[in-house]
């Protein structure tokens, strides 16, 4: 049974219509921001754009920071079509249009770190061996690999090996027939046991220089098989790079001028790349230890920079005899890369 009020007690007033009107108000503002906080999370918290980290919303309050801040799951904004993130980097990446081809052990390191001194020229410090050995990754994985530059710059890149390596002539030819060549050639003679005491210092178990450089010694039969042979048979490699370039595109430098005088070399290098000799006397000591010249400055650090401890190692003790066998045989060879370029090397 129901109870009923006391009938000395008065019934309790109604609410009044603005108390009543707040409520309303405060229900309508609490789903309105929930709505849109729903909204707003599935609408733009997709997983199609890269969304930043934000804390959550904890509180109504919160609204008012949406419009102050990037809220949680709001898409970065749009990159213009080309653009990189970061700051833009000067220059671009190009094809070399200069490559010192060869030859190995004849120096080619040199010559590369010292014209990288030079402002109008950027270089690639490794070898690439794309005319060579990574040809099949094609000339955008090439072009990747170079440093950028302005225009007003030249890209170089050394790879010792194309200049025995048949393909590379026209492989070269093919991406550009402007390309600039360089070769550093040596005293074969010289260069093969440089070569030898190289690989002697990885594999110390290897036959003997003489053992290697004949089929028969008693006969003076060469085994020109032997690459640190062949190598040096400079006239027999460049028949085939004048197939493609003509000899104005391609400058010799003495490996032994390299050593005695090494600003005359690299003068007459920066006037085949047809830039300003900016590399002079005052960039170069000799260092006695290693029995070569060294930059003053570097062009990674300004400091005093000697090549590797790869170079300038002592060579090995050869036979006499064996060397002037080795000189006999090379001796028409050379002649005849003397008469080809027009300039006597003085190996005899």
């Amino acid at each position: 049974m129901a109870h009923r009020a006391p009938s000395g007690r008065a019934p309790a007033p109604a609410p009044a219509p603005s108390r009543r009107l707040a409520r309303r108000v405060l229900v309508l503002f609490t789903l309105s921001l929930s709505c849109s906080y729903l909204c707003y999370s599935l609408c733009c918290c997709g997983p199609s754009a890269p969304r930043a980290r934000c804390a959550p919303v904890r509180s109504a309050a919160a609204k008012k920071l949406l419009h102050k801040s990037r809220p949680c799951g709001r898409p970065l904004p749009a990159e213009p079509p080309g653009s990189a993130p970061g700051p833009p980097r000067p220059g671009a990446k190009r094809l070399p249009q200069a490559i010192v081809v060869g030859v190995k052990k004849g120096g080619t390191r040199a010559v590369l770190e010292f014209i990288r001194v030079h402002p109008d020229v950027r270089a690639l410090g490794t070898e690439p061996h794309f005319f060579d050995r990574n040809y099949d990754r094609g000339l955008e994985w090439y072009r990747s690999l170079m440093p950028r530059t302005l225009d007003s710059q030249i890209t170089v890149e050394k790879t010792p090996s194309y200049f025995v390596t048949k393909e590379a002539p026209r492989r070269i030819f093919n991406m550009s027939r402007d390309t600039k060549l360089i070769v550093v050639v040596r005293n074969p003679v010289t260069r093969a046991i440089s070569d030898y005491t190289q690989t002697l210092s990885k594999k110390p178990d290897i036959p003997t220089f003489e053992g290697l450089s004949f089929r028969n010694r008693s006969l003076g039969l060469v085994d020109t098989s032997w690459n640190a042979i062949r190598i040096g048979m400079y006239a027999v490699h460049l028949e085939s790079w004048l197939q493609y370039f003509p000899l104005s595109q391609i400058h010799f430098v003495s490996g032994e001028k390299l050593i005695t005088d090494p600003a005359g070399e690299m003068g007459k290098v920066q006037d085949f790349l047809g830039i300003k000799r900016v590399i002079t006397d005052k960039h170069f000591y000799f260092n006695k230890t290693k029995g070569f010249p060294c930059l003053k400055k570097s062009e990674s650090s300004g400091l005093p920079r000697c090549l590797g401890k790869s170079k300038g190692r002592t060579h090995v003790q050869i036979d006499p005899e064996v060397i002037e066998q080795l000189r006999d045989f090379y001796r028409p060879y050379n002649i005849k890369f003397y008469e080809t370029v027009g300039q006597d090397f003085r190996w005899e």
